[in-house]
């Protein structure tokens, strides 16, 4: 990119001065389907026009996959020099702070990053707890201190009765046995670093000297210890960029906050902001819908969509009989949709299966339309589905893995030494442990404890430093493992050496599920191997690696991904999907599903009536929600509500959500049954069929007279 390239070219007025003004703090308030993403890699290159090194520029996303998404638009925007920009999530920029400068909190480089069943484990040994929903109620409790910056002391101080003070005790236990296995959790990784540049001056001038200009992207979906990191790591320069729309923050229940966007013009007052409202995504029709349901909820910064895209499609109101019928009508919808495509025979209209989706509230809505889909042969995927990473044979080779890299890590030691068995029993273990805490060790360092025997047998003893030297040995070994080939053949052995293949038979009643688990594992270790061997994105770490890299390295990186890059590439099926995983996805034809009362908006019951403004505050976050459905529209859009839906094993009356009557439809024109529509298709087809025959055969008989 040449410094005379004229980076702003096709962008409206509005996205021009977005990317334009470069010296101060700027808050771009994206509507939905106005091109945020591009204004922010535009904004990157015309950053690095103006001077500032690649490596100065941060842009912060909320998942990976948007980071990959960016990443590659900013290189083919930019082209090499994007390889520089530090383009990640909050939690991966909080790993790689942690990496550098977490020596001055007692964290090592080597730190491991713990799971959801690892901090479920950790909590019930702090807490005195077997039971798993008391540990994963104490886990959300605590998230939710961390998210709002409190420490367990803090916490304490604070609580609002005898359950919070004990949770907060735990926390503090928990935060002990954090410190000592030389591991953080997910929470942590946005907490940690926030401490780093609160309380050390010298890490916080470093960071603030590297980062010549921040963008944040969907920053209506940041926290309140997020906001802080990004005030931290400006400094009173504010050179940052902060992208997000008020109306599509929909996750308050996991700690985002509108008070981040509240604060934006009193912390800046010198804040510049920019309204994106041209629409490139949906028809007006879809837009004038959504406008109509966002316009009731408070406004920050009021803004209202366009789209010169044409009328287009009336929204469809589809009234169902119950949810099995439901997804009839869905079926119907949809292959008279794709008919309608086939009818007027030309390459544009062509609706693929890919072209449609269908949205719901809650997971366990999917499954009357994965029934009718088998049915009809609709091919189909659940989006949202099980990470590859949270399958037990994955995270057991993953355990052993952390364990090489940080020995201090128990919830590894416990699940590595128990998998596969290997005659140590949960007596010698609990021994271990009670011997570890008295010592103040981790498992693993007590294995080889001068003084271990007088806590365990001799055998036990033998047992346990036996594996203890295994995981020494696998280390080293992984050290000096470097490329694909040579990481591919230590794999291989390794699972050979702990006969993990047998393990898996002998847990399975069924060989054609223990084969697949199998094949799973086969699969991590071939990607692990890529990696290895430079031929995939690091895209927890936020760095572009092309060169050959050790098996530890590529180890240190597992615990923050999340996903396997598919090599089947962008396939042909119908999505199924939560509107909460939608956001940030577009589709040409979307139905919303069960949009009644108790559903969307979800129950809002206040039982006792002194709840109201917490209530009014949950209707605002739904409005927003059904308003996110809406505009993942581009082309047609059909909301399905229930007469009648199962509530537990009983069927109860259904109201259409008010929404719909938000949405202020004209009632002449968005009731159709697709079933009518698709009877309909079927004849004309049919009828041309009959045509062609006609003329075919008059066209032979004239032939034949000849």
């Amino acid at each position: 990119m040449s410094s005379s390239a004229p980076i702003a070219h096709g962008l409206n007025l509005a996205q021009q001065e977005a990317v334009n003004y470069l010296h101060g703090p700027c808050l771009v308030l994206a509507g939905a389907g106005s091109g945020k993403t591009r204004v922010i890699t535009h904004k990157i290159g015309r950053l690095i026009q103006a001077g500032l090194r690649p490596e100065q520029i941060a842009a912060i996303t909320f998942t990976n996959k948007a980071a990959a998404e960016m990443r590659e638009r900013a290189k083919g925007l930019i082209g090499k020099p994007a390889g520089g920009v530090l383009i990640c999530t909050f939690h991966a920029l909080g790993v790689r702070m942690l990496r550098q400068d977490g020596q001055v909190l007692g964290l090592k480089p080597q730190f491991s990053i713990l799971d959801s069943d690892d901090v479920t484990s950790i909590l019930k040994d702090a807490g005195g707890s077997t039971d798993v929903a008391t540990a994963r109620q104490w886990q959300w409790t605590i998230s939710a201190w961390k998210s709002a910056g409190l420490n367990a002391a803090q916490a304490e101080a604070q609580a609002s009765g005898d359950e919070e003070r004990l949770i907060a005790r735990v926390m503090g236990h928990y935060e002990e046995r954090l410190a000592a296995y030389q591991s953080v959790d997910f929470d942590d990784l946005i907490s940690l670093p926030l401490k780093l540049l609160r309380e050390h001056e010298a890490v916080r001038g470093k960071w603030q000297d590297a980062l010549g200009h921040v963008l944040v992207d969907e920053y209506q979906d940041t926290n309140a210890t997020q906001y802080e990191m990004l005030k931290l790591l400006v400094g009173p320069r504010g050179r940052f960029t902060a992208v997000g729309d008020d109306d599509q923050s929909i996750y308050g229940w996991r700690g985002a906050t509108l008070d981040n966007l509240k604060k934006l013009p009193q912390d800046y007052p010198t804040l510049k902001i920019v309204k994106l409202e041209q629409n490139y995504r949906s028809t007006s029709a879809i837009l004038r819908a959504a406008n109509n349901v966002i316009g009731p909820n408070p406004k920050l910064f009021p803004k209202t969509l366009f789209s010169e895209l044409g009328e287009g499609e009336p929204v469809r109101v589809v009234d169902c009989d119950s949810e099995e019928h439901e997804a009839e009508r869905t079926v119907a919808r949809i292959l008279s949709l794709r008919a309608e495509g086939e009818l007027k025979a030309t390459g544009s209209q062509h609706k693929e299966w890919k072209d449609f989706c269908v949205l719901y509230r809650a997971n366990h809505m999917a499954k009357p339309f994965e029934k009718a889909f088998r049915r009809a042969n609709i091919p189909y995927k659940v989006s949202g589905g099980q990470s590859f990473f949270d399958r037990a044979e994955i995270k057991d080779l993953c355990s052993w893995m952390v364990l090489m890299v940080n020995n201090d890590n128990n919830a590894a030691f416990i699940r590595t030494i128990k998998t596969p068995k290997r005659g140590i029993g949960h007596t010698t273990l609990a021994a271990l442990t009670g011997f570890a805490d008295t010592a103040k060790l981790s498992l693993f360092e007590s294995l080889f404890s001068h003084s271990l025997g007088s806590a365990l047998p001799a055998k036990a003893v033998g047992s346990l430093q036996e594996f203890g030297r295994y995981v020494n040995d696998l280390e080293y070994r992984a050290r000096r493992t470097v490329g694909a080939e040579d990481a591919r053949a230590f794999l291989t052995e390794w699972l050979k050496e702990i006969d993990y293949e047998k393990h898996l038979y002998d847990g399975e009643d069924s060989e054609k599920v223990a084969a697949a688990r199998w094949s799973n594992v086969m699969d991590f270790c071939d990607w692990m191997a890529q990696r290895c061997g430079g031929q995939i994105e690091d895209i927890a770490g936020a760095t572009l690696h092309k060169e050959s890299k050790t098996l530890l390295e590529v180890v240190q990186t597992i615990a923050l991904l999340s996903t396997i890059q598919s090599s089947e590439g962008d396939q042909d099926v119908v999505t199924l999907s939560t509107l909460h995983a939608s956001k940030g996805l577009e589709w040409p034809h979307v139905v919303l599903a069960g949009v009644n009362e108790g559903l969307l908006p979800f129950k809002l019951d206040d039982d006792d009536g002194t709840n109201t403004e917490n209530i009014a505050l949950r209707l605002q976050e739904e409005r927003r929600l059904m308003y996110v459905g809406i505009t993942r529209a581009q082309r047609t859009l059909a909301v399905n509500w229930l007469r009648k839906r199962k509530k537990g094993r009983e069927m109860i009356a259904g109201t259409p959500s008010r929404f719909i009557a938000e949405m202020a439809l004209d009632a002449a024109t968005i009731k159709q049954d697709p079933r009518e529509k698709l009877k309909a298709l079927r004849a004309e087809f049919a009828r041309k069929a009959a045509a062609g025959v006609a003329a075919a055969a008059a066209s032979d008989a004239a032939f034949g007279g000849r």
